[in-house]
């Protein structure tokens, strides 16, 4: 069967869609089309030994149900079976009793489909259809489609349900972006991943593959076919886990329909009840190659506190030792959970490719949990590759989106190196919108460029300044498409520079005024007593100690004759004198709130020193300098800074190493504005033409 039968098949079956127009959106006609499919199928697979199983079944039917579940799928030759008497064609023969006829017969099935089905809530479906008078000509329709492996082989079959996927996926447009990665993006994730890949072409080479995001399992199809058509005596065991029950039930339907291991495809969180931690002898359990395009922007408050528990106890030794990204983005926790199960490179390593939005690149300083897991993966050496991908590719997002490549056993000329991919223009206009995707990376085998190609090739040339030819808004430009940078490029030092406190003191009845303002003066009158009595008598005793203070510093203003002092040393030591002649006694509290309230920053002052001798910093002057990774701290600090600052020092304590791929300003490139000639005729060309169209008007 070729790919144009495959296809004039998926659209046949989904032409039936016609007879739920109406009662049904187009966005909801994938949670009839599919289920039913996925039964059609089987109930074909299931004819030939039907009868066999059911006089199997009256035999051995008080034995366990492991036994049974054994003994039947070894009739059946597939991993499930079905033990009612009726199947879609009989089905037809009692229409009055078609919808509870039709759940029996589901139920009927092995444990395994009958989880599919109701994750599928397709109870509901038929509920719903029969009510409106659908579900016999829906059955029927489908009855009338030969899907028997004679016709149609489980490879043929996989490809036509994944088509079905895909037009569903497109027609429901903004729920399809969360669990429907575009093909295209997936091929050409899966040919940077698996195309410098050598031993691939080996006689009966085992390799696994997993998506801890798998929604409807499309990047494990996709995989899967790139390494049957290069050696098809390869053995791809396909893994993934979703916690959305619908796309669950689609990926695990698409396995059992190609006759792969159903099993390996998990319900349920990732990040809180891992699928695929250990094996049955409690060794980790690790993947050859891992794909995943996690949700963009979405919150993990639900998942906190069993990531931050396992964040604080093991470290390294569990998922997420390298940091925790902000609340409101996941996405590098999904990168961190799957490194965590790369095979050692002594095993053969393992190579990543995740889609993630411009966020992971750049978001957090130095020090944030963002930049301390890209430090992680940028000093051990495990980012091979970035490639900015085109805009308006996804179906429920229009913006720009980048394909990270990692792996732990990058080749020779790759180690210390990340090459970053500029593909931004590599697209082809789509003739018909799908939500936000307009656009779509070019697929020789649909007729389009061969972008996915060329961009393959751009990355396996890995040369630094590689340059290529865009007709942009109708002119002809080069541009960079790939340059090749040190890890330590993208690693920098974030310093904090101090200078010196200055301040003037003056004790006049402006600034004494100010301590009205000050939280410390305030909090003298605020009472705390519960007993009003008490409360109010040490409201008292504040207002009078607030008052003994003031008085202290008018004392302090007469007896100086109101004196700025440009040194704190002599403010102080004059105010000690005007506290013992009053004996006031300042607490270290209080002292602290008159020194707040009578100075003023001052640049002529002198310096404030600490007790040591040490300048004091001056919160309100401290800055922060960026200095390249391989630049010396010292040397920038002299160069940029010490011209402009003479009293600056570098507070060391402070000092933190941050990374950063800012991959949008590596490619950027200057272009000057238009002549202010042309600029100013195209204006004056244009009032031109509006003061026509009002002479015609007002005509």
């Amino acid at each position: 069967m070729s790919p144009e039968t495959h296809s004039q098949l998926a659209n046949f079956i989904w032409s039936i869609c016609n007879l739920l127009r109406g009662p049904y959106k187009r966005n909801e006609y994938r949670k009839v089309i599919l289920p039913l499919t996925v039964l059609r199928r089987f109930d074909c697979l299931l004819a030939p030994t039907k009868d066999r199983v059911l006089k199997e079944h009256a035999k051995i039917k008080s034995r366990p149900e492991t036994v049974i579940r054994s003994l039947l799928q070894k009739i059946t030759g597939r991993p499930f079976y079905n033990l009612s008497k009726l199947d879609m064609a009989k089905l037809l023969d009692d229409p009055n009793q078609l919808a509870p006829n039709l759940n029996s017969y589901i139920h009927a099935f092995s444990k395994n489909v009958r989880e599919i089905m109701e994750r599928f809530a397709f109870e509901q479906q038929i509920a719903r259809m029969a009510e409106k008078n659908l579900l016999y000509e829906v059955i029927k329709a489908f009855a009338n489609v030969d899907l028997s492996p004679d016709r149609v082989d489980n490879t043929q079959m996989g490809y036509i349900f994944e088509e079905l996927i895909r037009i569903g996926a497109e027609q429901s447009n903004e729920e399809a972006g969360e669990h429907f990665t575009p093909r295209e993006v997936i091929k050409l994730m899966v040919n940077l991943l698996l195309s410098p890949e050598k031993d691939l072409r080996r006689s009966h080479v085992v390799k696994t593959i997993y998506d801890p995001a798998c929604g409807t399992g499309g990047m494990l199809s996709v995989s899967e076919k790139y390494i049957r058509d290069l050696n098809s005596e390869a053995n791809p065991l396909l893994f993934g886990q979703d916690w959305n029950d619908e796309a669950w039930a689609v990926c695990k339907s698409d396995m059992l329909i190609k006759g792969e291991d159903a099993d390996n495809i998990i319900l349920g969180d990732t990040f809180s009840k891992d699928g695929f931690a250990e094996d049955k002898d409690g060794k980790k359990i690790t993947f050859d190659y891992m794909l995943a395009n996690p949700p963009f922007g979405v919150e993990w408050k639900q998942q906190a506190t069993f990531i931050e528990k396992e964040n604080k106890t093991l470290g390294h030794h569990g998922r997420f030792g390298a940091g925790l990204p902000r609340i409101n983005d996941g996405a590098l926790l999904f990168l961190q959970h799957m490194l965590s199960k790369r095979r050692a490179p002594k095993e053969g390593g393992s190579r990543i490719g995740i889609v993630f939005n411009g966020s992971p690149l750049f978001t957090g300083d130095a020090g944030s949990g963002e930049s301390n897991i890209r430090q992680w993966i940028i000093e051990n050496d495990w980012l091979e590759a970035i490639v900015a991908l085109p805009d308006q590719l996804f179906y429920n997002t229009g913006i720009s989106t980048y394909l990270w490549i990692l792996t732990n056993r990058k080749e020779k000329e790759r180690k210390g190196k990340i090459q970053l991919i500029d593909a931004r223009q590599f697209y082809v206009k789509m003739r018909k919108s799908l939500g936000n995707k307009r656009n779509k990376i070019g697929d020789k085998d649909e007729g389009e460029p061969d972008q996915i190609g060329e961009i393959t090739r751009i990355f396996g040339n890995f040369a630094d300044g590689e340059t290529w030819k865009f007709t942009i808004d109708g002119k002809k430009k080069t541009l960079f498409v790939s340059k090749i940078f040190d890890n330590a490029d993208f690693g920098y030092h974030k310093v904090t520079v101090e200078r010196p406190l200055r301040l003037n003191f003056q004790a006049t009845e402006e600034r004494i005024a100010r301590l009205d303002e000050e939280s410390g003066f305030k909090n003298l009158t605020t009472g705390n007593k519960k007993n009003e009595k008490a409360r109010l008598e040490e409201i008292e005793l504040g207002k009078r100690r607030q008052e003994e203070i003031r008085e202290l510093l008018r004392l302090l203003g007469k007896s100086s004759g109101e004196k700025l002092y440009k040194y704190r040393k002599d403010f102080l030591s004059d105010l000690k004198a005007a506290d013992q002649q009053l004996g006031v006694r300042l607490t270290t509290a209080e002292l602290k709130t008159v020194v707040n309230a009578l100075g003023e920053r001052d640049e002529t002052a002198e310096i404030c020193r600490d007790r040591d001798g040490n300048p004091e910093p001056d919160p309100e002057l401290r800055d922060t300098e960026t200095v390249p990774l391989k630049e010396s701290i010292e040397e920038y600090f002299r160069r940029e800074v010490l011209p402009h600052m003479p009293d600056a020092w570098i507070d060391e304590s402070k000092t933190k190493v941050g990374y950063e791929i800012p991959l949008n300003r590596h490619f950027y490139r200057y272009e000057p504005p238009r002549p202010l000639g042309q600029i100013e005729a195209d204006i004056k060309t244009l009032e031109s033409e509006i003061m026509k169209l009002l002479a015609e008007v007002t005509a």
